[in-house]
């Protein structure tokens, strides 16, 4: 009974100091899950996972946490499980300090991976997740490289300088291996896509052992190198492959000085008040390898945009150009609903690097304001005027020739010896010989003021038709030539007026050729001389009784094909071509003569006295 009793008293105070225990144990900080993305590993390759603790500014690194007695653990949460479970060393599985490799990685191990960092005071956990690729499915710029499912690391060499590359990972490898590990390179040239294996055929590059070693950089070999690593462990061979990308930068000697490209030390930016203002600054930022750093800003009255505490300012950065490491960015300063005050302030544009620093002071002037109302009903107006003198020339543009004619025209029989002003050539033994005589040589002459020739009423009898033909159209002016179905038939005289016409007008240039088209004529049925004639002449068509007036489109159109006769008074002073604008039509038996008549009484004398 005793016995019972003791070992009863033992099992109670052993529960209660493991309860004691347990109450000690610390909570563990869970930081979620990595902001850094998954980890993608190939099928069948070795990778790695680093456990993002040591990446958070509050864990230094391996060795400071090992020294504060702090013990990593690792643990694994596979797709479709829902229990962590430990991940112990093993010949696939080996923990390198901050690393968790797997040698090699297949398909079934895609999951979530955790960390654990914990003593006896403290503990931290984060987890990561892990993604095994098909090779297949692992991204390729060039069908020809090796597949890669590592992001690239980055190195910058400068143009004819050298260089040394080591493959990412090795020194891991080498420290896993039993034995010393291999690297095989190859290139991909950012130029062509063309992939090159070791040797590159140049004297520039060469394999050093493990190291790739660039005597001098140039800008063909610039593009992404690849690095396969094989080594063995645990009597197995295993391999990965990473790549670089390699960069061609500006050498040192070139200056590293950053420049403030605009705005220039005389630029002066233009504002208007009460709208919104943007500040434009472009500066250039040489890269210098020893320290990257480099910014472009803007401050107001001596504070960045930032310490402002005004919402009215903002900052907007954007770089422009990258040319072989330098930098050509923009700083936009956004100043909204801009004040009159704020023309006081001062607003200056800098720029940095590890090489120097470089600030200018933006010059603002007030933008004078247009007024917009006036502007626009004045713009509105001017419109408005030219459509309306556009519209009064395309309608009367006939009427303003003829007016600019008889004011500022020159007669030409002050500047000839010609005898007449016009001859007239048509078809004889015809109705148009009834249009000629009656309409034309009427107005021309009684209405109109010109001196008309007309070869049966002007020659003297007994001689000879040629020559007096040439004569007459020689003292000429204009030859006026009646278009019409039976004009210029070969070897009349109306064919011999036209061509000493043309020739006249071809050689000299003092005798111009008019067309009338009395009727409609086809082309065919005219003459070469007339057909030619038709491209390069003038033509006025007789339309029937809307050319009777003599304010009609055709009298129009002749006249001012005709010589200028100045506007003459008549003896009442009222002037004589306003007083004839209407003709009354004479009585004919022929219907197509085309009779003008007047409405007055003086035209009916000059009519009567012709006849």
């Amino acid at each position: 009974m005793a016995s019972f009793i003791l070992l009863f008293l033992l099992a109670v105070t052993g529960g209660a100091a493991s309860q004691s225990n347990d109450s000690t144990e610390p909570t563990c900080d869970d930081w979620g899950e990595s902001s850094a993305g998954k980890v993608s590993v190939l099928d069948g390759e070795a990778g790695s996972i680093h456990c993002a603790l040591f990446s958070h500014p509050s864990v230094y690194n391996y060795t400071s946490a090992q020294s504060a007695g702090q013990n990593l653990f690792w643990y694994r949460l596979l797709d479709g499980h829902s229990l962590e479970q430990p991940i112990p060393n093993s010949s696939r599985f080996s923990k390198d300090r901050e690393r968790l490799w797997l040698q090699p990685a297949v398909a079934n191990d895609t999951g979530q991976y955790i960390c654990m960092l914990s003593n006896k005071s403290s503990c931290s956990k984060i987890a990561m997740r892990l993604k095994v690729l098909r090779w297949d499915e692992a991204v390729r710029s060039a069908p020809c490289e090796p597949a890669v499912a590592v992001p690239p690391t980055q190195a910058l060499i400068a143009m004819q300088m050298g260089q040394v590359l080591d493959c990412p990972d090795l020194q891991d490898a080498a420290r896993m291996s039993e034995s010393e590990p291999t690297v095989s390179w190859s290139f991909v040239s950012a130029e062509n896509s063309k992939c090159y294996r070791y040797p590159f055929w140049d004297t520039d590059r060469e394999q050093r052992g493990t190291r790739l070693r660039f005597y001098n950089m140039l800008i063909p070999y610039q593009g992404q190198y690849f690095c396969t690593v094989r080594y063995q462990r645990r009597g197995r061979l295993l391999n990965f492959t990473r790549s670089i990308n390699v960069s061609a930068i500006y050498p040192t000697t070139v200056s590293k000085l950053p420049t403030i490209l605009h705005p220039t030390p005389h630029k002066v930016f233009s504002v208007r008040t009460n709208s919104d203002v943007h500040l434009v600054c472009r500066g250039l930022l040489p890269l210098v390898l020893r320290n990257s750093s480099r910014e472009i800003w803007w401050t107001v009255d001596g504070k960045r945009v930032d310490q402002l505490n005004n919402p009215r300012f903002s900052q907007k950065n954007s770089n422009m150009k990258y040319n072989f490491g330098d930098v050509t960015e923009d700083s936009v300063l956004m100043i909204e609903d801009f004040q009159s005050e704020d023309l006081k302030r001062e607003f200056n544009c800098s720029v940095r690097n590890a090489e120097g620093f470089l600030t200018r002071r933006a010059q603002l002037k007030e933008e004078v304001s247009l007024p917009s109302l006036e502007l626009g009903c004045g713009l509105g107006v001017t419109l408005v005027l030219m459509l309306l003198l556009f519209v009064v020339y395309h309608v009367f543009w006939l009427e303003l020739l003829l007016l600019y004619r008889s004011w500022f025209g020159t007669d030409e029989r002050h500047t000839d010896d010609k005898e007449f002003d016009v001859y007239i050539s048509y078809a004889r033994n015809s109705e148009e010989e009834q249009f000629v005589l009656s309409t034309l040589r009427s107005v021309l002459e009684n209405v109109l003021g010109y001196s008309v020739c007309i070869f049966d009423r002007d020659s003297l009898p007994g001689g000879t038709i040629t020559d007096e033909t040439l004569s007459f159209v020689a003292r000429s002016r204009r030859l006026l030539v009646v278009v019409s179905p039976g004009y210029a038939s070969q070897g009349s005289q109306a064919l011999l007026e036209l061509k000493a016409g043309i020739d006249s007008m071809a050689l000299g240039g003092h005798l111009r050729v008019i067309l009338v088209q009395y009727k409609p004529v086809q082309r065919q049925s005219l003459v070469r001389e007339l057909r030619r004639a038709r491209v390069a002449l003038a033509l006025v068509r007789w339309q029937g009784d809307k050319s009777k007036e003599l304010t009609s489109r055709f009298w129009k159109r002749l006249r001012v094909e005709l010589p200028v006769r100045k506007v003459c008074r008549d003896e009442e002073g009222g002037s004589k071509e306003v007083a004839l604008m209407r003709l009354s039509s004479q009585n004919s038996t022929n219907s197509q003569t085309g009779l003008i008549s007047n409405t007055t009484k003086k035209p009916q004398n000059i009519f009567n006295s012709a006849s």
